[in-house]
């Protein structure tokens, strides 16, 4: 690695056509937003580099679209154990990605008869270890995770109403917006203004 980091990382995205975006971010050497695959239909990431560790952090968040919400909360009510079965898949589906996740899920939580409202992903790379190519692989396995996730809501709950769903995770918290002129899929909907994504914390990276 080279003595400027932030400099050679940026270099990398911009090789690629990733047209990384900058961040304030007080708690972060760096941070960049970028789309991933490149284009208009890529999806927003968070490249983090957090302050006082020795790694960089990708992390994406996604939240459900509202008309799918309303297909999941009508299953749940319907059958709630065919419900919990699907969240399950959902949960064990995440962890042979190998990827680090969260769910958002509405609804008792002790329960679990509420809606999959929203979901996050993220990938630590220890510095020892970036390169340009693990960096590109982790926006990759991420992506296909998210992919993953995304598809199997559009095959049980349908299309959706092309509007973000509410997520109650973030009520009283600075929850994610939608982006300005977002040409993000219908169907769900990227953070392109929480730090880390929603609940990350870099201190997590332990």
């Amino acid at each position: 690695m080279g003595d400027d980091l932030q400099g050679e990382v940026n270099s990398w995205l911009k090789d690629e056509g990733l047209a990384p975006r900058q961040q304030l971010d007080s708690r972060a050497e760096f941070h960049y937003m970028v789309r991933y695959p490149a284009g208009k239909n890529g999806h927003a990431f968070n490249i983090i580099h957090p302050k006082g560790r020795d790694l960089v952090a990708i992390s994406s968040l996604t939240r459900v679209d509202a008309g799918q919400q309303e297909e999941m909360q009508s299953h749940a009510d319907a059958d709630l154990e065919g419900w919990q079965d699907w969240m399950h898949t959902i949960r064990t589906s995440l962890i042979m990605t190998g990827v680090d996740w969260g769910l958002h899920v509405g609804g008792d939580k002790v329960l679990g008869n509420g809606p999959l409202q929203a979901f996050n992903v993220s990938e630590p790379i220890w510095l020892d270890g970036l390169s340009k190519n693990a960096l590109m692989q982790g926006l990759r396995k991420l992506w296909l995770a998210k992919l993953g996730i995304i598809h199997e809501i559009k095959h049980y709950y349908g299309q959706g109403s092309g509007k973000p769903g509410p997520v109650d995770d973030f009520k009283d918290k600075k929850g994610p917006r939608p982006p300005s002129g977002s040409d993000e899929p219908k169907q769900v909907e990227t953070d392109d203004s929480g730090t880390f994504g929603s609940g990350f914390d870099p201190s997590e990276w332990i």
